[in-house]
């Protein structure tokens, strides 16, 4: 058990236990650096012009030493994780940075008690002695007010929401999980992503106001082909969710057909051309009708989850970064980007069958 420190210490005492704190790490960290390919910068450090307390709300104590790779920072009264994240990274959202480097986690900062701040990625893998992190990424279909296999009520989504924030999971964008897949980028210890495929019209009446009530972002997956018509999305409302910087409207084929499996009678030639189509079109018409939001389409959720290697060589060929399964299952650093597992959320699971579908460790196993 950690003790806390002694209320009668005085912040001159407290910057000097920090600095010894920072003398003892840095040693250590001289004494064996890490390889140059770990030492990733973390997003955005305050320059110096803007160290002055008073511009960081949350974030007014004072730092007791510095190096390229890290800092010790000496709370003051009032302090938060989130304030001293915006002030040392520009954003609040990295405050998990802070809480996974130090023992009291996700704990309030206690007033002159030194926390060490991180400056940059040591592990952007996520692997350590006792295994390896895990990314799942959690795919939804249709919403409504009655649950059925492939519908989640409004009332399970909320809780599901409200259960990653009290487990303080963090919803991050699929993109980012590429960024991580290619060792570009760390991601919270607890890190898991939400996509939608198809593109059914109540996503936009009883998801997306949840996800703009809870600030979380998530990917919808459409086939171009389903655009305005019977219960589909519009294009108008696709604008809306692409302008939100929510949403990431991404492709699901042009018309949702097998991508692995040919039609009766279909030639070589004349099946190399379908998938062509299948994934060229998508993308050209949802960057065209979304150019003013700025969309690039580089993600792909394959139709049934199903991909074979001429649809791989073909998304190698046009360019496309990221393509989404059906396959359950977390997705490790080795995790191929072109075939991420993807685990269904359906309307007959209850939050404990919600929970169980949110791993975020692969053990290691000892022979």
């Amino acid at each position: 058990m950690t003790a806390l420190p002694d209320p009668g210490v005085t912040r001159r005492g407290a910057q000097a236990v920090a600095a010894a704190l920072l003398l003892l790490v840095l040693a250590g960290c001289a004494s064996e650096p890490p390889p140059a390919w770990t030492r990733r910068p973390v997003p955005a450090a305050a320059s110096a012009q803007h160290e002055a307390a008073d511009r960081w709300p949350g974030a007014n104590g004072v730092i007791a030493g510095r190096h390229e790779r890290l800092l010790v920072y000496v709370p003051g009264g009032g302090d938060t994780l989130e304030g001293i994240a915006a002030r040392f990274y520009g954003s609040a959202a990295d405050a998990w940075r802070i809480a996974e480097a130090n023992a009291a986690g996700w704990s309030p900062p206690s007033e002159g008690y030194p926390l060490v701040v991180p400056l940059v990625d040591t592990n952007p893998l996520g692997v350590d002695a006792e295994g390896a992190q895990l990314v799942p990424v959690l795919t939804y279909h249709r919403f409504g007010p009655r649950a059925s296999k492939m519908t989640v009520t409004p009332a399970q989504f909320e809780a599901q929401l409200q259960w990653l924030a009290r487990e303080r999971f963090s919803v991050v964008r699929l993109s980012d999980l590429g960024e991580f897949l290619a060792g570009r980028r760390a991601l919270p210890g607890r890190s898991v992503v939400i996509t939608v495929d198809d593109g059914y019209n109540s996503f936009h009446r009883y998801a997306f106001p949840l996800l703009l009530r809870y600030g979380v972002p998530a990917t919808m997956f459409v086939y171009t082909d389903f655009v305005g018509a019977g219960d589909a999305l519009s294009w108008a409302q696709l604008r809306e969710l692409a302008a939100s910087g929510l949403v990431d409207v991404q492709a699901h084929s042009k018309s949702h057909r097998n991508l692995a499996q040919r039609e009766p009678g279909e030639t070589d030639d004349a099946y190399l051309r379908s998938i062509e189509i299948e994934l060229r079109a998508p993308r050209a018409e949802i960057e065209r009708r979304l150019a003013d939001e700025g969309v690039r389409v580089r993600q792909f959720a394959y139709p049934f989850g199903d991909a074979n290697q001429a649809v791989l060589d073909t998304m190698r060929r046009l360019g496309y970064e990221i393509g989404a399964t059906v396959d359950p299952g977390g997705n490790a650093f080795f995790a191929h980007p072109l075939m991420l597992r993807r685990t269904m959320i359906f309307g007959d699971h209850d939050l404990d069958a919600f929970a169980a579908r949110v791993a975020t460790r692969l053990p290691v196993t000892t022979p």
